[in-house]
């Protein structure tokens, strides 16, 4: 089927980042509420926006060790069983996270919230984040996908194209 012809997305290709690891004026270019449309160019680059939101973090950036990402990883799972939505891809990186879900007609705003929210409970639960405030960035990426082809091509990109697997450096110490 070339295009899905009803409102509901097939998919959503989450993604949502660490705090303090993506500011604005970063190299990488960056979106804002005002430069939010599909297709919209990026901010660019500026070394003193860059500095000046360093300096307003409310703590350090949050990098995530393998222990939290495994935590991690487990939280959307279950979150993902408990709600009935299908889980088609997930990568945790230590500093972003990307996952496509299945939601059907759920709010994928929505959706993304109780992902991080999870996301977080589970690494309390699991003693690997003993911090009263949030590891992850405001927000995050919401992109429908409505064919068969684009959760392919989205499920290809979180499996395979984001560099090599992860180690598990802590296991390495003990």
């Amino acid at each position: 089927m070339p295009w899905n012809d009803t409102d509901v997305p097939l998919a959503i290709f989450f993604t949502f980042r660490t705090y303090g690891t993506w500011l604005h004026g970063d190299e990488r270019k960056s979106v804002d509420r005002h430069n939010n449309v599909y297709r919209s160019p990026r901010i660019e680059p500026n070394k003193n926006w860059k500095r000046y939101n360093r300096k307003t973090l409310n703590h350090k950036p949050v990098l995530l060790n393998a222990a939290q990402r495994t935590a991690v990883r487990r939280g959307i799972a279950l979150i993902c069983a408990e709600r009935g939505w299908v889980l088609s891809a997930i990568n945790v990186r230590t500093n972003h996270i990307h996952c496509v879900v299945r939601i059907g007609a759920h709010d994928p705003d929505r959706a993304l919230a109780a992902l991080k929210a999870r996301a977080t409970y589970t690494m309390r639960e699991c003693n690997c984040w003993p911090h009263e405030y949030s590891p992850w960035a405001e927000k995050g990426s919401v992109r429908r996908l409505w064919t068969d082809r684009s959760i392919w091509e989205a499920c290809n990109y979180v499996l395979n194209r984001q560099g090599d697997d992860l180690p598990d450096v802590e296991a390495w110490n003990a």
